[in-house]
């Protein structure tokens, strides 16, 4: 059975953070479901690019259900850890220790879910000072991997690093 990966996106989302992990994860044989306030609904990237139609209410799913988390960046994180109820699933995804995969931005709803003291992580320079004051090691690099279970990565260019390593964990996971 292929191994199913949460995605919490809503508008403004950066395109490529979704759409390039994603790609990387149908191809080899991982199922992608998305994830917002209302099934159905079509998130729109930040720069008009990508269209999502969301599968999955967040009211309707649990942690349990999937065996990893992508969190992409844009506006979306932030817009997102605005509700009580994408911070519960995240602080909940990240307490089952399975693997969370977050971009640019995505590290913000992380932070918002008390999941980031004491992890190695990267994420793009304007919360750079955010992780760091919720108690994360932050480190400049293309990629970081902590405890094979989080995947970290600051801007679109990082994406085939990130690819590389999300897929890496995804079949240590196996």
């Amino acid at each position: 059975m292929s191994k199913t990966i949460a995605v919490l996106i809503t508008d403004e989302f950066e395109d490529s953070e979704f759409t390039s992990p994603a790609e990387a994860y149908r191809d080899a044989g991982y199922k992608v479901v998305t994830i917002e306030k209302q099934a159905g609904k079509t998130v729109k990237g930040k720069k008009g690019q990508a269209k999502v139609v969301i599968d999955k209410a967040i009211d309707g799913v649990s942690p349990a259900e999937f065996d990893a988390l992508l969190l992409p960046g844009g506006h979306s994180p932030d817009s997102l850890r605005g509700d009580d109820r994408f911070v519960k699933f995240t602080h909940d995804f990240v307490a089952s220790g399975k693997p969370v995969f977050a971009i640019c931005h995505g590290p913000q709803l992380l932070i918002s879910a008390n999941a980031v003291r004491g992890r190695k992580m990267t994420a793009v320079k304007p919360i750079v000072i955010d992780l760091k004051n919720a108690g994360a090691d932050f480190y400049d690099k293309e990629v970081v991997v902590d405890k094979d279970n989080l995947v970290t990565s600051r801007t679109p260019d990082d994406l085939p690093a990130f690819n590389r390593e999300s897929l890496r964990i995804l079949k240590l996971a196996s």
